[in-house]
């Protein structure tokens, strides 16, 4: 029981210090949307849904997700609602408000545009340089709440790295005088 309540207390720790980063640049939700793709089947209509096969990759500002097919959902303003990556694995990263590249890689990322939640399932890893990692089966991110939970089912434990914080050489001296 101690070893599932230090699991726990780790777990928490990893969530704050690996979800308490800004995933995304805010920036790049306005940049233009790059696609390439062995090959697309595309609808210019309203609510449509678009597939993209073979080595897709699609681009917005520093925002870089790859993948073997991936599924757009459109609303009725043909806006992206959904994006939907599979891959071996399908890839995302993207630089946060601190420059830090965050990374994600599983076999399935889901991300909901509308309500900007990230899900990535199956072999799942998050990680935000200088700071940590996370791995689970399942890993859901809310972007405005930076709320990360990862669950896991294949040994029943998620983990995790917690880096330490980078001490600059000014603070080093100021700690041993």
């Amino acid at each position: 029981m101690a070893l599932k309540r230090l699991a726990t207390s780790l777990l928490l720790a990893l969530v704050l210090a690996v979800g308490g980063a800004a995933i995304a640049k805010k920036a790049d939700r306005s940049a233009p949307i790059g696609i390439v793709a062995k090959s697309t089947k595309a609808y210019d209509s309203p609510s449509s849904v678009t597939t993209l096969k073979g080595n897709v990759r699609i681009t917005q500002g520093s925002l870089v997700v790859t993948g073997d097919v991936a599924t757009l959902y459109m609303d009725e303003n043909q806006q992206i609602a959904r994006v939907v990556v599979t891959g071996r694995p399908a890839h995302i990263q993207e630089l946060d408000e601190q420059n830090r590249l965050v990374q994600g890689d599983a076999e399935t990322l889901d991300y909901d545009n509308v309500h900007q939640i990230a899900v990535l399932t199956r072999n799942a890893i998050v990680k935000i340089e200088g700071q940590g990692e996370v791995q689970g089966d399942k890993l859901t991110y809310d972007v405005d709440s930076t709320e990360l939970k990862a669950e896991s089912t294949a040994d029943g434990f998620v983990h995790g790295v917690i880096l330490p914080k980078q001490r600059s050489p000014a603070s080093e001296g100021a700690l041993h005088p």
